[in-house]
């Protein structure tokens, strides 16, 4: 008998992706396998399918409930079908998810992936729903079986959790208070993802800058970024996402000091007006925020900063506005995820009775989308004629077969569109290291259409190579903690 599929639908942040990493791992040591093709058309096809969910944004939840009613029909004609729902929706919503959708076989909250073979067993046995929401972190995801979707780049978790109050933010409600992993198991597992292959990391954590406060060192995150410098064969180490009130000098120098450590940062600004942040409970100003920005730039004057930015929060004037808009000029992003404010039920800000019409946040939305866009374009066009290093990628950006192009990230992590070769011997494969000159820039990418220079076979690529090379269904790269065995 065939082996039963499986099949992970994932919305929100990095950390659900590494989460939805281990929720398929944890199948698979179950001795599931991945759906393919038609059965991957929001798990059609498949016996099992997860719902990785995100709470963050409203939309999210008219995305699920409007999905979770899509699966009803298909379950009714698949008979032994499993739904099951997890993340932070399910932390949030444990009782409304099953009353809007009974059909909902499991439902588990951040704190116990690891649970989800057992309930999903429990549920078949007992042709019963099964809910299992704690309030406490049981085992960090890394600790479980992973299945990643790159050979060659991977996530590490640093911590989870946060200890912040914002007042637009349930997240803490959902993940809890920070809790970090030890410095030790940090590097050990990087280390084993080097050893199969992976030359890229990224350090993920709700707020990785104030990691160590849980074991009283405050240096603790620029010891690990130069900790990583030591890794042989680790190439690019990534980090995201910090907090403008945590981050210090000690950082920005392990930064620009630590030869695999990418000049890229990801810092949060989410309002440029200083009564703004303080309704967020945001504990810095503008003049601190652009301070660190000025400090980046002269230990890494190449470096790509990106930012976070909500338009409309509560009480926002159009003199706040135009606030974060002078802090957006000055501060010159390379890119900027634009939000406009969520109401989220639990949260402080939901309660605040100065919302801003919705008609008004668009208007704010699309000036501030228009000149992030302008600044951004702007500051692309200064690599035109620059040669940048590109690390090809698997899946990333546009692919256009009839021009021969792939994508890869610079290390400044700008995306770049380049034309390869025909000739096998002289493309690159995922993983792989080439010097492209840009020819083009565009607003969100850069173009290369002249022959790449200094082609590097990698590791990665070797990794890559490897795991294409397996049998239909088990692509991608199943890992764990030592000691933990594929299954045959």
């Amino acid at each position: 008998m065939s082996a039963r599929t499986y099949h992970v639908i994932t919305y929100g942040c990095q950390m659900n992706v590494h989460d939805s990493e281990r929720i398929s791992g944890l199948l698979e040591e179950a001795g599931l396998r991945r759906a393919e093709g038609d059965e991957q058309v929001l798990g059609a096809g498949a016996d099992v399918v997860v719902f990785n969910t995100c709470a963050v944004r409203e939309n999210a939840d008219n995305r699920l409930y409007g999905n979770l009613g899509h699966m009803a029909s298909i379950k009714a004609k698949h008979p032994g079908m499993q739904i099951a729902v997890g993340g932070c929706m399910a932390q949030k919503d444990k009782d409304l998810i099953q009353s809007k959708a009974p059909w909902v076989d499991v439902v588990f909250g951040t704190h116990n992936v690891g649970s989800l073979p057992r309930l999903l067993e429990r549920a078949r046995i007992e042709d019963a729903a099964q809910i299992e929401i704690v309030e406490a972190l049981q085992t960090f995801p890394s600790n479980l079986p992973s299945r990643r979707e790159s050979p060659y780049s991977a996530w590490v978790s640093v911590s989870v959790g946060c200890n912040n109050t914002c007042t637009f933010c349930i997240v803490p409600q959902l993940r809890g208070k920070e809790t970090d992993r030890r410095p030790g198991d940090i590097l050990a597992e990087i280390q084993m993802l080097v050893d199969q292959g992976v030359q890229e990391i990224t350090l993920l954590g709700q707020n990785v800058n104030a990691y160590g406060v849980e074991f009283g060192d405050r240096q603790a995150f620029a010891k690990l970024l130069r900790a990583c410098g030591e890794i042989q064969g680790l190439e690019r180490v990534r980090f995201t996402s910090p907090h403008p009130k945590d981050f210090t000098d000690d950082v920005i120098a392990a930064m620009a000091e630590t030869h695999n450590v990418m000049p890229q940062l990801h810092m949060p600004l989410q309002s440029g007006s200083d009564a703004v942040l303080k309704a967020m409970r945001r504990s810095y100003r503008s003049e601190r925020f652009l301070g660190i920005l000025e400090r980046v730039r002269k230990a890494m004057p190449h470096a790509a900063i990106t930012t976070d930015i909500i338009v409309g929060f509560p009480g926002e004037s159009e003199e706040d506005f135009e606030a974060t808009m002078e802090v957006v000029r000055q501060a010159r992003f390379s890119a900027a995820f634009t939000f406009q404010y969520s109401r989220r039920p639990g949260t402080p800000a939901a309660e605040m009775t100065d919302q801003i019409p919705k008609q008004v946040v668009q208007a704010r939305y699309e000036r501030l989308v228009d000149l992030v866009g302008e600044i951004a374009w702007e500051e692309n066009r200064r690599f035109e004629g620059q040669e940048v290093e590109v690390m090809f990628a698997l899946g990333e950006g546009r692919k256009d077969a009839a021009t021969n192009r792939m994508s890869g990230r610079a290390r400044d992590n700008r995306l770049v569109h380049v034309t390869v070769s025909d000739d096998p011997a002289e493309r690159p494969r995922p993983g792989d290291i080439a010097l492209a000159t840009i020819t083009h820039a565009a607003p969100h990418h850069l173009n290369s259409d002249v022959p790449i220079r200094g082609l590097r076979r990698t590791r990665g690529g070797d990794a890559w190579d490897a795991a294409t090379r397996e049998p239909a269904g088990t692509s991608g790269v199943l890992l764990g903690m030592p000691g933990f065995k594929r299954p045959e």
